[in-house]
């Protein structure tokens, strides 16, 4: 078995920018031979998605998860990792890492990245399903987002909008094993999107959006306002 050294515990460095803008992030390369490099992410306690992997002395980039080649660019210059990420999107918020290994797996320059985007002129234009539950119920949110756009992965974002909150934040994301399932009954190609909520408290009140990332688009889909009982 492989064992996995972390190089640094200290708090991760903030960029913060704006929706549209490019950014790059960087980490050096520790290893003393040539091996697999990755760029990795994670919002919240989220399972972390690998975007990009490539071998330390090769060319050829590894796309997964559905981070789209067209925006996301891995590469290396003189033992420095690069990820350069063009046209930014609200969705793109989160941890980002280095992993690499040869014998054993290091993960080291961590980066929380910020961006501060329009998401409510994108989120005005879906109308959100009203539910009431009562605390300490449970429930399954899920939003219908239209396929025929795009086939292949998708990368899906769950944001929660609270309305004592000036920002939408984005409380889970996971790659293309999310549940889903086609829309029965529709006449055009959809996919649902489920998140399952359990042993509900007063505080996930709120209005809950999804957001597909697939072949360079952002795709919102219906929401789900959930009301708590007694709050």
């Amino acid at each position: 078995s492989h064992l996995t050294h972390v190089m640094s515990v200290s708090p991760p460095p903030l960029m913060e920018v704006h929706s549209g803008e490019n950014v790059t992030l960087q980490c050096i390369n520790v290893l003393k031979t040539p091996g697999k490099v990755s760029w990795f992410k994670q919002v919240n306690s989220s399972e972390p998605l690998c975007i990009t992997s490539m071998w330390s002395s090769m060319p050829n980039v590894h796309h997964y998860n559905g981070f789209q080649v067209k925006r996301m660019k891995m590469f290396t210059t003189n033992g420095t990792i690069f990820l350069k990420i063009t046209e930014v999107d609200v969705a793109d918020s989160g941890l980002y890492f280095c992993g690499m290994s040869d014998s054993y797996f290091i993960f080291t320059n961590a980066t929380v990245l910020k961006v501060q985007g329009n998401i409510f002129n994108k989120l005005s234009m879906t109308q959100p399903v009203a539910e009431s539950v009562q605390p300490g119920e449970s429930v399954t949110l899920n939003c219908t987002i239209p396929t025929e756009t795009c086939a292949g992965e998708h990368s899906v974002y769950w944001f929660r909008h609270d309305s004592g909150e000036s920002h939408p934040g984005i409380i889970y994301t996971h790659g293309d094993r999310s549940e889903k399932s086609p829309e029965a009954g529709s006449p055009t190609q959809s996919l649902v999107y489920n998140l399952p909520k359990r042993n509900l408290s007063p505080s996930d009140a709120g209005t809950y959006y999804c957001d597909v990332a697939s072949c360079g688009e952002i795709l919102f889909g219906n929401g789900n306002k959930l009301y708590i009982k007694g709050r």
